[in-house]
């Protein structure tokens, strides 16, 4: 995968998420919106888009493709400093490199955001996204969090 391909990978991710945070919606709820189409759309458009606010491309985002409100805030209750959105965009740009087969990268992305292992990495009141992410593409893959 090329750099410029990493760094589109990385923002779409690091997206995805805020907009998640943004609509208090579980993360796989986000990827299955854009779907395979969109998620490839907002990859092409990373080039420009990343010199635009998320904010800004958040809203886009959410009124063309009509994701509503959720439920899902892992934020609001939080005692302590969570990860930035764009740290947790890095985790999931490694994963989707590490587990993807080549030019399968959108397919893979959307497994891993719509999997167990995304609602885990957003339980910012344990420790799951703290751990070596050699362990958390591992869990991923055997389908459960490895003891």
């Amino acid at each position: 995968m090329t750099e410029k391909r990493q760094n589109d990978l990385f923002y779409v991710c690091s997206l995805i998420e805020y907009i998640a945070r943004q609509t208090k919606n579980r993360r796989g709820v986000v990827a299955a919106a854009l779907g395979k189409e969109g998620v490839e759309k907002q990859l092409y458009d990373a080039k420009v888009n990343h010199c635009l606010s998320f904010e800004q491309v958040s809203d886009e985002i959410v009124k063309q493709y009509q994701i509503s409100e959720g439920n899902f805030d892992t934020i609001a209750e939080c005692k302590y400093t969570i990860p930035g959105f764009m740290d947790i965009g890095r985790l999931y740009s490694g994963m989707v490199e590490e587990c993807a087969e080549s030019g399968k990268e959108v397919e893979e992305l959307i497994k891993i955001f719509s999997s167990f292992i995304s609602d885990k990495i957003s339980d910012f009141k344990s420790d799951v996204y703290y751990q070596n992410p050699d362990y958390l593409v591992c869990s991923y893959r055997a389908g459960y969090l490895l003891d």
